[in-house]
């Protein structure tokens, strides 16, 4: 609280602890709790074929600006996170590119990238829907940089343009976003804390354990 006002839980999330509707936890056991064990592998199993990159929340019109993580129980294999600076990404584009990009608007959405994998899910996502619109560019407004704000995560398509052409340039984007060259990986220990700044950078969880 002492960096602004806290935004509440992604709404199609699993529920925050009672009494902190702005904290989400991660942890297997909730889904276990939730869907049964089989469920649980079956979601975890989708999970691991989804594009991972998001920045958190997009498709709301006013995304917390930064999230805040602390590993409680952390497995001895796998569980690290990777961050991809999505301000390297933007200027790693040629001019040309740069510029277009600067002039697109995209549609953000749940369901998209994350947890549609089951019918309860899809038609959770149909009677609450969450969408915004937001640039492909965001322009920082503490530091005046440009970043690319789109990830295969929450972004459905590019608005205006005609679908293939949507999936031309997003696949172009996205795949800008994935370069290692963008990326840093942390490897959590218990009671560890990551910030980051949700309006420059994107995340995920690596998909390389077995």
């Amino acid at each position: 609280r002492r960096f602004g006002e806290l935004t509440y839980a992604p709404p199609h999330d699993l529920e925050p602890p009672e009494g902190f509707p702005e904290i989400y936890t991660v942890d297997p056991r909730r889904l276990a709790a939730r869907f049964g064990r089989d469920q649980r592998e079956i979601h975890e199993r989708n999970r691991d074929r989804r594009p991972g990159w998001h920045s958190d929340v997009t498709p709301a019109i006013n995304p917390p600006w930064a999230s805040i993580l602390r590993a409680d129980v952390v497995p001895e294999v796998g569980g690290d996170t990777t961050w991809t600076n999505l301000v390297s990404a933007y200027e790693s584009l040629s001019p040309p590119l740069r510029r277009l990009a600067d002039e697109l608007r995209a549609e953000h959405r749940y369901g998209v990238g994350y947890g549609a994998n089951s019918a309860a899910a899809r038609k959770r996502f149909e009677e609450n829907p969450l969408v915004a619109h937001h640039p492909v560019v965001r322009v920082h407004p503490e530091t005046g940089e440009k970043a690319l704000y789109v990830t295969p995560g929450f972004t459905s398509h590019i608005l205006d343009v005609t679908p293939e052409e949507s999936r031309r340039l997003l696949d172009l984007f996205f795949n800008e976003i994935n370069q290692p060259e963008h990326q840093v990986r942390f490897r959590w220990r218990p009671g560890d804390v990551a910030f980051w700044d949700n309006r420059s950078t994107a995340h995920q969880a690596p998909r390389d354990v077995p």
